[in-house]
């Protein structure tokens, strides 16, 4: 878009600098995860994890009218939408996970501006926005998913409803007519009424459409609703060819400069357009979306936690960069040791190795298994690493990794290979970090037991039960069904 528009003349730059102006940004994080970023591929490309925010904020009179609650124009807005956009290293393949806004999750300690939010472990987790703002939001996802997240990018209701009229509509599908009204027993509703098939929603009947969840029967089915929009917002774009229409080009430029906020990362045009020309070649059948099952809370039925041993497949799936479809091959790090054609360096003898392995295994939320470190110290020690030891300092994450000083340079990095290759850990987990001061090991959740590394079993496609959640078409709950008549 930055090419086109200053390859204008007289006005473009004006132009260029107007769009900029629209931009609102904000921190990209609230509060400490201790996630790093991926470790390169050998094209030197990473994952690119973006959070997709949706906010009921009636701080805007617009807002007010779309969402009424004029009472909440004072209150803090909550995070009613959150799904993390996953694109793989190679640009291939993309994901779309969503978390319902009611999971209860462990929210960590948080910043805004001067004030400091406590973390909590029994509020849902809509409420990050309202507890530090949307880089809290960022901050809670990463510690929950041990995933590093780039960008986020926030929409309020009047920004959707821009969007949806920008491109002409958003087509969206139900089985039989709906009406999501209020009833005897359940008051409120988002007011969407349709006909049965296929309508192109815009204006007030998008955000309908997205904030509709009684009629669809649950959290987890607005979030297949949700994600049927975007999936239809994506494939009208493609077909449109938006991106070589310099008319339709400056429209969204317009539209959408004023309807998001973004990460101070992204706080320009030119980084906006580099984003979309990252996103633009994903092809329709290898972006999946998924929700991650859930379960009612046991301390109340109206809220729901997350099964953990399908969220920390999803999580371990996104980490590695293994697709979500089955339409292409499985790219994240394999089981054993990597080979690298010409080594830059040789690592040093092992019994003059000092190695510090620390013991990671409660993850974000799990329980320690006692003397881990110790166990994995003992085992490096029989492989001739006789200076190994273990420390009483918990390092909680869910993947192993073997880190290495930053300043190492190539023969730091060849000494924390042999470390890993001695215990069977992929070379991808062998990380440089500024902060370390020497080899450490940190054995992560995916390994509570063993002294040989194996990686958690997984393949393109492979996921949990219930989270992949496509569909063509959404069921309607039998009270909010409508016969296109009254």
């Amino acid at each position: 878009m930055s090419v086109l528009i200053l390859g204008t003349a007289g006005a473009g730059y004006l132009y260029y600098e107007h769009l900029n102006s629209n931009i609102r940004g904000g921190s990209r994080a609230g509060g400490e995860s201790g996630v790093k970023k991926a470790t390169p591929n050998a094209l030197g490309d990473t994952p690119l994890n973006i959070l997709l925010i949706g906010s009921d904020s009636r701080a805007d009179a617009k807002n007010v009218a779309l969402g009424g609650g004029k009472d909440l124009r004072d209150s803090k807005p909550l995070a009613d939408v959150q799904m993390l956009l996953h694109v793989s290293a190679d640009r291939q393949n993309a994901s779309i996970v969503s978390i319902p806004r009611d999971t209860i999750v462990p929210i960590p300690e948080c910043k805004d501006g001067t004030t400091t939010y406590p973390a909590t472990t029994s509020s849902p987790i809509n409420e990050t926005l309202a507890r530090g703002g949307p880089g809290c939001t960022l901050t809670t996802w990463e510690k929950i998913t041990g995933i590093y997240i780039d960008h986020w990018m926030m929409i309020d209701f009047a920004g959707v409803v821009a969007m949806a009229d920008e491109v002409g509509g958003v087509p969206v599908c139900v089985k039989t007519g709906v009406h999501d009204k209020p009833t005897r027993m359940v008051k409120g509703g988002s007011g969407l009424k349709l006909p049965a098939g296929t309508t192109e929603v815009q204006g007030k009947q998008a955000l309908q459409w997205l904030r509709t969840r009684h009629a669809f029967g649950s959290d987890q089915n607005r979030a297949k609703a949700q994600h049927m929009y975007l999936n239809g917002m994506v494939g009208k774009l493609q077909k449109q060819d938006a991106w070589s229409d310099t008319g339709q080009l400056m429209g969204l430029a317009e539209t959408a400069t004023k309807a998001l906020q973004v990460s101070d990362e992204l706080k320009s045009v030119k980084k906006l357009f580099d984003l979309s020309m990252q996103l633009k070649n994903v092809k329709m059948n290898r972006l999946t979306t998924a929700t991650v099952p859930t379960a009612e809370w046991s301390q109340n039925r109206n809220k729901v936690v997350m099964i953990e041993s399908a969220a920390d497949k999803m999580w371990s799936m996104l980490r590695d960069d293994i697709a979500f479809d089955k339409n292409g091959k499985a790219t994240g790090p394999k089981t054993g040791p990597t080979a690298s054609a010409k080594p830059k360096a040789v690592a040093e003898d092992p019994g003059s190795l000092a190695v510090t392995v620390s013991n990671g295994t409660a993850g974000t939320g799990g329980a320690a298994v006692e003397g881990r470190a110790k166990d994995i110290a003992g085992a490096l020690a029989g492989k001739g690493f006789t200076l190994a030891a273990a420390t009483t300092e918990q390092q909680p994450r869910e993947d192993t990794v073997v880190l290495y000083p930053k300043s190492g340079g190539d023969q730091g990095k060849a000494n924390a290979v042999s470390v890993a290759k001695a215990l069977g850990i992929p070379e991808a987990k062998v990380r440089a970090d500024a902060k370390t001061e020497g080899i450490t090991l940190v054995v992560g959740a995916d390994w509570h037991e063993g002294s040989r590394y194996k990686a958690p079993a997984a393949k393109a496609g492979d996921l949990p039960e219930g989270a992949d959640d496509k569909t063509t078409c959404m069921d309607i709950y039998s009270v909010y069904r409508w016969d296109g008549k009254s």
